[in-house]
């Protein structure tokens, strides 16, 4: 391995040999600038190469400087002189190697550096040795016998890792060391390469390399010489590795290679994946970063997935990927199959390198609660033409209920629909499918089913094709070109047809489902393709039942359903081709539908142990009866809990298994279940209780070793703690000394210190001493720190006082640290009286004062700090002569808050009312204290407060807190990384407890509501109170007016422990009651009592109350109104009275009444329907009155008034108004003879209604120019004789009392010209009507006359100007003479007179009425009879019907129906108008002026 790549630690005995180097070299230099050159070189050169083993000779390391200093010049090496066609490969790798040059360079400087100034020390040491006389221990050769000066001392190691033994043996003459394992001597040749074993300088050493399980021990070393024997024993663990090596805890490790692949690449991997948890359905990726040498893009490292023991290849399920300086597996779809131990393993030159990590896959969310995870590991086995078998692993389950069996789905390659195979669910975890199409391929997927419902499918497997594997081919390979293909029917001697019966009919799969037979093809087919038919028989009976009536079984072996229980069964078996069947085959053994495993029994003992702060390692037995063992399910629960939560979710197969998730400090048991097809086994015996931490190794080494004081015979030493304690409590700590200069460590004291301050005695005055240090706990003692600076035994008179030590950092946050520290062991002349703080960020050496004024206590808290930037600080001590020595640097504390930290609470018990102060950790482990402190000074035995502690909380509780109790109080856990905090305490605060407290230990009930009263029906009075908790101790009493009220007959006191309800109800009140009620109510030491004044006028209103509600229960023993009369408008503005009836009867009778006058409908009441209505159409003032409805029966009479006048009047024309204005129509136009008229339909107008008509924004008042009116259907407004003024705007408001409606019509423009033309001929129209010639009356419709008598038709006629007359007989006119004799006298009579009537006179007389403006028709019938005939009786009574007729001067007018209305662009139909039909004009007969249309709309939209 490069130079450059070797890591960079020195060991002591590396140190002592290139130390004894310098010493040898430096005797014989005189020059002291040369030698302090030549051993600077020599220690940065050995700093660089001595990461080889420091057996190397010193003689050997000299040589290698030399020949170092004496490097030849520059020569050119031998890849430089390449072809052309190489220089852009080597250009590349020189420039990689460039930069590791460049880095290298960085590295040598800073260690010329550092040799350096520790060749300055030395140098320095040396002097002040020499000055001071120091006389060196004479070595004498006194026979000693052997002393171990350094003992053995006992090591916990991880597997893989080298352990070395040391120990420093003195004696004379040399003792010789010997090793032994648990009393077997070590021999190094036994195992090549394991042991190795070193002596130098007195300091003798056992190298154990790659440590495994089995090297765990007693080793011992014994030192003999002629003198005496000692021995020193030490104990050696071995302990498995979590995390990165935890393939090493498991079993079932990648298969090993078989060969070696070496590649030219160097492969060092550096970010590697961790164990990784997924849920179903997500995507998750494993990233392993690497550096690669060389860095060739087209070439990256051969990578190798495993899962478990399986090498995983690209898939759907799998998507690999290397490049780019990583190695990438990606799940797209997550899947429980997906959950195991993945191993990356990478080709190198060395070989391979790896790296292994667990991934857990838990169950995606359920589609419906309870039902159970879904099934995994979907395989498919003996695939044939006639079924598939189909394999599951059964999913873990905790708290859903039992699965109680599986269904099973197919889908044929290439479509999307899934189809259930089994109508029932299957119990075991298998299933054999047919009814497959032969050559199709399918996918299968299961599912689990419980009481709770069905769980999500399983991962679909992978194709297969129904088909038969074997064949009746053979194959025979000749040397050559051809091969030979024999059938076996080619075979038989004979040919025969018919085939023979299979034979060795057995059952090769028995469970409680299904049967699986099979048997063995018969050698003679027939020369056709066969087919088989089975036949079953119940017990040893003969009667043979065909099993498969509608398949055809080509393949020897078929599963059968549908066998009952606890029946023997045989079969047989047909074979059947195209020539017929065969004979049957010999009868299967008896078969019995049973189940010859069933579950797996318990798993045994289950042991957990800790492995890291949030994984557990448990093992457990197998179980007795493993029946064909699948693997198992591991659950945890934390204590106390009862909520088990599975630890896998994929059978496990192996006995140990690592439990990872786990809550760091949280206390666990385990429990084991073991897998099998059938399903799974009972729980196994739960584990121990187990607390997460880490599992327990030897503490890292002290570091920081300081002079406290010195007296000149001995030194007070202090050292900082190791910062890792190996998940224990440090119980002691080693330490050794030795001379400066000196190459062997001594004990300081055969007992070791159990605190960090330390005396050491018994020195040299004037002398140089080194320390080191050692810490122990349960699982041993560490590696020993560096070796402290030379310390000289000197004795301190200085009059400042001595350094402080031990600065430690509690309550680290974002932008604030407290700092602490203890105060020098050496106070000076004086004592002290401050301290000072200062500090700076890491790397810088300027210091600022954190305090301008010494404080008197030994903390203090910086702020203001920078988030997440890493800070040192110092302490100097201050008494009367002045500032001391400042303390070591600390270590450097990044300003940023743990993870979840809380902080201090307070509170007040609600049980006790004791003030307290409680801390919660976000962190603890097994032997984790609280550590109450009060102004930073522990809180130990005080009579003023009380600390208890249970899991993460502690707590402080004060006896009786008072202002002497206020201050900072803190409180910190041991054995974490730092968790603390703190709180001050004001008299506020304390104020506000205290005041809590006196209420808990005086309490109060305390009450929901206050004492109230209620009237209930019947008139009954109920007083009640509320309070928040009734206990079943509590007891009350009511007292009314300063007496005791007890529950007697109409007083009744009662209460609702449920509800916390107190109350009292006077059945009758009365005067009587008038006054001051009390509740008083105690619950235990609690109590309380609630007061109401019930006097005056609030006891009048509640007297008035309860008698209305008294009377209202005796109005409601009979027929009674449970609503009184009130009005509703239906849609067509019928205005409703109702009511609502209640407890009637069939012989209840209603009546309703106006201004106490019946009202008779046309449909009686109907009591029984529990309502009445009144309907009231056409609604208006006439109408206002006072209603009444009477309800009665022989149990009392009830009745409802309803005046309707006032507000109740104007509240329903308001709703009917609101109903009118919503439906109304647009408004349109109408012409008549008097002028122009815009009108309104509605579903009903009143004129009671709010109605405005508007002119260009101006209200319009009735007058004789603009008269309003309207109708039942309409609103109108007529302009009379329409000038130009009247042009414009109209609008009509319609207001119910809460908005308006309004529409609106624009005259003006052509609408207004059209209708005012139209006007115009209606005028006309109508002074011509008004002045035609027409028949006033007299004459009748028929007359009747006997023959020979004289008849006159006489009648009055009208007209301006005077009419013209003309009489006509059967349509023709009729000449005045004799017989006919006609007269018009006046202008007004018109007769015709017919003398001596005859037979031939009958007929249809007529006379016509005629001027300028039009005239009349008018008919007479004339019936003439012979004297002696029955006369017919004449119809009298009756006038003569007449006929307008058409002026004669004026052609009739154009329009003879109505004209086309003028419409707004939404318009409605208008309402239909009969056009009258004129009659025939033979003979001339005049006509009516014609109709004018009655309407036409506005031309514009109506304006809202």
């Amino acid at each position: 391995m490069p130079v450059y790549q070797q890591k960079g630690k020195q060991v002591s005995q590396e140190y002592h040999s290139s130390k004894h180097v310098v010493q040898q070299i430096s005797s014989s230099i005189k020059h002291k600038k040369s030698r302090f050159i030549i051993l600077a070189f020599l220690l940065t050169f050995h700093f660089l190469l001595g990461r080889k083993s420091s057996s190397k000779s010193v003689k050997k390391e000299q040589v290698q400087a030399t020949e170092a200093m004496a490097e030849s010049a520059y020569k050119v090496p031998a890849f430089r002189e390449r072809e052309p066609e190489g220089m852009q490969e080597y250009q590349r790798m020189a420039a990689h190697f460039g930069r590791d040059l460049s880095t290298l360079q960085q590295e040598l400087h800073r260690m010329k550096v550092a040799t350096h100034d520790q060749v300055e020390n030395i140098e320095i040491t040396r002097e002040v040795r020499e000055k001071s006389f120091v006389r060196r221990e004479v070595q004498t050769d006194t026979p000693k016998p052997p002393e171990f000066l350094v003992g053995l001392r006992s090591h916990t190691v991880w597997e893989k890792t080298p352990v070395k033994l040391l120990c420093t043996v003195s004696g004379s003459p040399i003792p010789i060391v010997k090793w032994y394992k648990n009393g077997v001597p070590v021999d190094p040749l036994s195992a090549p390469g394991k042991y190795k074993i070193e002596r130098k300088y007195g300091v003798h050493g056992l190298i154990i390399s790659r440590c495994s399980v089995a090297d765990s021990g007693v080793y011992s070393a014994v030192a003999t010489n002629p003198e005496g024997k000692v021995t020193s024993k030490a104990t050696v663990c071995v302990r498995r590795p979590a995390g990165g090596a935890e393939s090493s805890h498991l079993p079932g490790q990648v298969p090993l290679l078989s060969g070696i692949h070496r590649s030219k690449l160097e492969v060092t991997l550096l970010d590697r994946f961790s164990v990784t948890f997924g849920t179903e359905g997500e995507s998750l990726t494993l990233v392993a970063t690497m550096v690669v040498v060389p860095d060739l893009p087209n070439l990256p490292p051969e990578v190798m997935w495993y899962r478990d023991d399986t090498l995983l290849k690209p898939s759907r399920w799998a998507e690999m990927y290397v490049g780019g300086g990583a190695a990438k597996l990606t799940f797209p779809h997550l899947n429980k199959d997906d959950e195991g131990l993945y191993t990356l393993r990478i080709w190198t030159k060395e070989g391979t390198t790896e790296h292994s990590a667990y991934l857990f896959v838990k169950d995606a969310a359920r589609s419906v609660s309870g039902a159970p995870g879904a099934p995994m590991d979907v395989t498919v086995s003996d695939v044939n033409k006639d079924y598939v078998m189909v394999l599951w692993k059964p999913p873990n389950t905790t708290h859903e209920p039992l699965i109680t069996g599986y269904f099973v789905d197919r889908r044929k390659s290439g479509t999307t629909d899934w189809v259930q195979c089994n109508a029932t669910p299957v119990k075991v975890c298998k299933l054999p499918v047919h009814g497959l199409t032969e050559g199709a391929s399918y996918h299968f997927r299961v599912r689990a089913v419980n009481s709770a419902g069905i769980s999500l499918p399983s991962r679909m497997s992978t194709g297969v094709t129904a088909a038969e594997l074997e064949s009746d081919v053979e194959v025979i390979k000749i040397e050559g070109r051809y091969d030979i293909v024999v059938r076996q029917e080619e075979l038989q001697g004979v040919y025969v047809t018919l085939p023979e019966p299979p034979t060795e009919v057995h059952a090769t799969e028995i469970n409680q489902t299904y049967v699986v037979l099979s048997w063995k093809p018969p050698s003679c087919r027939g020369r056709a393709p066969l087919w088989y038919l089975i036949e079953k028989s119940v017990g040893d009976s003969n009667l043979w039942q065909r099993v498969n009536t509608g398949v055809q079984i080509r393949s020897p072996r078929y599963p059968i359903y549908d066998l009952e229980d606890k029946k023997n069964y045989r079969f047989r078996v047909i074979t059947v081709n195209k020539y017929g069947p065969s004979e049957p085959s010999e009868s299967s053994p008896i078969i019995q539908k049973l189940d010859p495993y069933g579950v797996p029994s318990a798993p045994g003992q289950v042991i957990a142990s800790r492995n890291t702060k949030t994984s557990a390692f448990v093992q457990w037995e197998a179980p007795k009866n493993p029946n064909k063992l699948v693997g198992y399910y591991v659950d945890c629960c934390v204590v106390g809990s009862k909520v088990w939560t599975p630890c896998n979710h994929r059978p496990y197969k192996y006995t140990r298994f690592v439990v990872h998730g786990l809550i760091p400090g949280e206390t666990y048991i385990f429990r084991v279940q073991a897998v099998n097809v059938n399903g799974l086994s009972e729980e196994s015996q739960e584990s121990a209780p187990l607390f997460i931490d880490a599992a327990l190794t030897a503490p890292s080494a002290p570091y920081g070793i300081s002079l406290l004081s010195c007296d000149g015979s001995s030194m007070t030493l202090a050292w900082k703690r190791p910062k890792n304690t190996g998940g224990t409590k440090i119980t002691s700590y080693y330490v050794d000394k030795r001379r400066a200069g000196s190459l062997n460590w001594k004990e300081v004291s055969q007992s070791p210190a159990t605190n960090r301050v330390y005396k050491v005695e018994n020195l040299t005055a004037g002398a140089f001493y080194e320390f080191k240090v050692q810490a122990g706990n349960l699982a041993g003692v560490g590696l020993p720190s560096e070796p402290s600076k030379a310390f000289a035994c000197e004795a301190w008179t200085m009059p400042e006082p001595g350094p402080a030590y031990d600065i430690s950092f509690w309550e680290v946050r974002d932008h604030s640290i407290l700092v602490q520290w203890k105060a020098p062991v050496y106070t000076g002349n004086s004592s002290i009286t401050g301290y000072f703080l200062e500090m700076a960020k890491k790397g810088s050496s300027d210091f600022v004062a954190v305090n301008a004024e010494p404080v008197n206590h030994r903390y203090l808290k910086v702020t203001g700090l920078e988030t997440g930037a890493l800070y040192v600080f110092k302490v100097s001590a201050v008494n009367a002569s002045g500032k001391g020595k400042a303390s070591d640097l600390s270590d450097a504390v990044c300003a940023k808050a743990l993870p979840g930290i809380k902080e201090i609470e307070y509170g007040v018990d609600e049980e006790t009312g004791d003030v307290f102060l409680s801390f919660e950790a976000s962190e603890i482990s097994e032997h984790s204290k609280f550590t109450w402190s009060k102004s930073y000074k522990e809180i130990s035995e005080s009579n003023r407060m009380n600390v208890t502690s249970a899991g993460r909380r502690s707590r402080l509780t004060f006896v009786n807190p008072e202002k002497e109790d206020l201050g900072i109080y803190s409180v910190a856990v041991s054995d974490t990384n730092g968790v603390s905090s703190s709180h001050t305490l004001t008299e506020e605060e304390l104020n506000k407890l205290l005041e809590l407290s006196y209420n808990i230990r005086h309490p109060i009930v305390p009450l929901k509501t206050e004492l109230n009263y209620e009237i209930l029906e019947k008139g009954h009075v109920r007083f009640w109170l509320q309070v928040q908790k009734m206990s079943s101790a509590t007891s009350y009493r009511f007292v009314v007016n300063d007496k005791e009220v007890t529950s007697v007959e109409g007083n009744k006191i009662s209460h609702d422990a449920s509800k916390g309800i107190i109350q009292m109800t006077i059945e009758h009140f009365t005067r009587a009651n008038e006054g001051t009620y009390t509740l008083q109510i105690h619950d235990g030491k609690a109590k309380n009592q609630s007061s109401l004044v019930l006097v005056g006028d609030a006891f009048k209103a509640a007297l008035k109350e309860a008698e209305f509600q008294r009377k209202e229960h005796i109005r409601k023993q009979g027929p009674h109104f449970s609503e009184y009369l009130t009005f509703h408008v239906d849609n067509d503005c019928t205005v409703m009275l109702v009511c609502k009836l209640a407890n009637v009867k069939k012989e209840t009778t209603f009546t309703w009444f106006k201004e106490d006058e019946e009202i008779t409908l046309d449909v009686a009441p109907n009591p029984m329907s529990g309502a009445c209505a009144l309907p009231i159409p056409l609604f208006s003032r006439k109408d206002q009155g006072i209603y009444k409805a009477v309800l009665a029966d022989d149990r009392g009479k009830d009745t409802s008034v309803y005046d309707i006048s006032g507000q109740v009047f104007e509240d329903i024309i308001n709703a009917i108004a609101h109903i009118a204005g919503s439906s109304a129509s647009e408004m349109m136009l109408q012409c008549t003879p008097e002028g122009i008229r815009l009108q309104c339909y509605m579903k009903y107008y009143t004129e009671e209604m709010k109605t405005s008509w508007f002119h260009k924004e101006h209200k319009i008042a009735s007058s004789e120019k603009m008269r309003i009116g309207g109708t039942s259907e309409m609103a109108w407004m007529q302009i009379c004789e329409p000038t130009d003024k009247e042009k414009g705007h109209y609008t009509i408001e319609i207001h119910d009392g809460k908005s308006s409606h309004t529409r609106s019509f624009d005259l003006s423009g052509q609408a207004y010209n059209d209708a005012y033309a139209e006007f115009q001929r209606l005028k006309a129209a109508a002074f011509a009507e008004k002045n035609r010639g027409r028949v006033v009356g007299g004459l009748p419709d028929v007359v009747t006359i006997m023959e020979y008598k004289t008849l006159s038709l006489t009648c009055t006629v009208w007209g301006d100007p005077k009419p013209e007359v003309t009489w006509f007989k059967n349509e023709q006119e009729v000449v005045s003479g004799d017989h006919n004799q006609i007269s018009f006298e006046s202008g007004k009579f018109a007769s015709l007179t017919i003398k001596t009537v005859t037979v031939e006179d009958s007929g249809k007389y007529s006379i016509n009425v005629r001027n300028k403006y039009g005239g009349e028709f008018v008919e007479i019938t004339v019936s003439v009879y012979k004297q002696g005939e029955e006369i017919p009786e004449p119809k009298l009574g009756q006038m003569a019907k007449s006929t307008p007729i058409p002026k004669s001067p004026a052609p009739p007018s154009k329009p003879q129906t109505p004209a086309p209305s003028m419409k707004t662009p939404t318009p409605t139909p208008p309402p239909k108008t009969p056009t009258p039909a004129p009659k025939s004009p033979t003979p001339p007969r005049s006509a009516k002026s014609p109709t004018p249309p009655r309407f036409m709309r506005s031309p514009t939209p109506t304006k809202k």
